[in-house]
């Protein structure tokens, strides 16, 4: 197929609306089915992620589209994790070493907004608020939605169909059957629950503003991102079930009990802690792998409809971000031809999806638990001072996914291979004084093979 009229999007969500935006930049005719109402003018519903990271991935897309100086002004540059004791003490821990090397709080509900003011600016995009999609006729090439302000079916001709319709995707519900494919959704056995720390004296942040909090506790954590208004998004990560969970936490003396013996000095700036815990709900976590995320050249998925993630590698809408700036990239080397572009997408991304989502899962581990290890800072510095000196071969896992935009399978393969490097470089060893660095250097040489410079761009 080489150039379809119209295009139809379901979902008109972070991934929906950026796609939408790049699209009609593109000269394409775009329909955007969004089963919610605007957002615009609407009040955001509470304790629904609130908060994101913006990092490089993200970024780069987001100047691809042209949207980036527009976004700026909704971000706050987060430096790094502030680790918090039970004692209420704190340990600053930098996510890089160079001044660049930081991610951003950003909201979703004003970042979504953006994207959905600019797709429609363009005029090639029209967004169908509050349809709700019901079933895909593939034989037809139809599509079936319901109209939600007056009930009223309504039949959609589609020529591609691109399901962005989140994690819960009724277009892969639709796709994977009628292709005989796999669905491989996986609920993880914690769930999440949002807090808010309101603005202190004179609507200034009661947090150091430029960090991403974290009250690591071993088997669950407690994490606060800030924003724009002096506030922090709360969020607590705990197992639904067993000791402790959220099931324990059924009325209000329990809920005040954990938070004040796990929680202390977070637990002082939320004064409406408990009323607001059961006022929210509670969400769930998961992981979403599919196999294929195509029907030849009328369907595709892209973003969490073919590969959510749980959030603890910050990477999910940057992810589905970067989803969208390979498929227009690949549109450019194929020349608009969509067959040959969606299926090297499909070729190409699902391998480096799972490995991201693999990675984001050992992160809660490491944000919930490694964190608190004395070994895992002198890892994080003897990684640092490997990246200064053999700055084309090794640069540390976080910073690869975070920093840069290596292929997210490239970054686990060299950062299970760098893990083994600083394990054994810190065996039998306190401090980085003590670190073999002549070692160190010939490891380094002879494990890891050098970067290309685009991959250090």
């Amino acid at each position: 197929m080489k150039r379809p009229e119209l295009i139809t999007i379901a979902g008109a969500g972070l991934v929906g609306s950026l796609l939408g935006v790049m699209l009609g930049k593109r000269g394409y005719r775009v329909q955007i089915y969004e089963q919610r109402p605007d957002m615009r003018g609407q009040q955001v519903s509470a304790g629904r992620s609130i908060n994101l990271a913006l990092a490089e991935r993200g970024i780069h897309a987001l100047k691809q589209a042209g949207l980036m100086q527009a976004v700026e002004p909704l971000l706050i540059p987060m430096r790094g994790r502030m680790l918090h004791d039970l004692a209420g003490r704190t340990e600053f821990q930098s996510y890089g070493q160079r001044s660049h090397e930081v991610i951003y709080s950003v909201s979703r509900g004003g970042l979504n907004e953006l994207m959905l003011t600019a797709a429609e600016d363009s005029r090639q995009v029209e967004i169908y608020f509050e349809h709700e999609l019901d079933s895909i006729d593939f034989a037809s090439n139809t599509v079936q939605f319901t109209d939600v302000s007056n009930a009223r079916p309504l039949t959609v001709s589609t020529e591609l169909l691109i399901g962005a319709d989140g994690a819960g995707s009724r277009v892969r519900r639709s796709l994977l059957p009628f292709v005989k494919g796999t669905d491989r959704s996986e609920l993880l056995d914690h769930d999440y629950k949002e807090l808010t720390i309101p603005p202190g004296a004179e609507g200034k942040h009661q947090m150091d503003r430029e960090s991403l909090h974290i009250w690591p506790r071993g088997g669950f954590m407690l994490i606060a991102l800030p924003n724009l208004d002096g506030s922090f998004t709360v969020t607590l990560f705990l197992q639904k079930q067993g000791n402790p969970s959220f099931a324990e936490l059924s009325d209000r003396p329990s809920v005040e009990s954990f938070f004040r013996s796990q929680f202390p000095d977070a637990m002082e700036l939320i004064p409406g802690l408990v009323d607001e815990f059961f006022a929210n709900p509670t969400g769930i976590l998961g992981t979403v792998r599919c196999d294929p995320w195509l029907d030849r050249d009328r369907v595709l998925l892209i973003g969490d409809a073919s590969h959510a993630i749980v959030p603890f590698h910050g990477q999910g809408m940057n992810s589905g971000f970067e989803d969208c700036e390979l498929l227009i990239r690949l549109l450019d080397r194929f020349e608009d031809d969509w067959t040959a572009a969606m299926e090297e997408f499909n070729r190409v991304r699902p391998a480096d999806a799972d490995a991201l989502a693999d990675m984001a899962l050992e992160n809660y581990i490491t944000m919930r638990d490694s964190v608190l290890d004395p070994r895992f800072g002198l890892k994080k510095e003897l990684g640092f001072r490997l990246e200064r000196e053999h700055p084309a071969r090794f640069i540390p896992r976080y910073s690869m996914v975070m920093f840069h935009r290596i292929p997210y399978g490239d970054a686990k393969r060299r950062g299970i291979i760098q893990q083994a490097i600083l394990e054994e470089l810190v065996d039998g060893v306190e401090s980085i004084d003590q670190v073999n660095m002549v070692r160190a250097g010939e490891l380094v040489q002879q494990r890891l093979e050098p970067l290309g410079e685009s991959a250090l761009a």
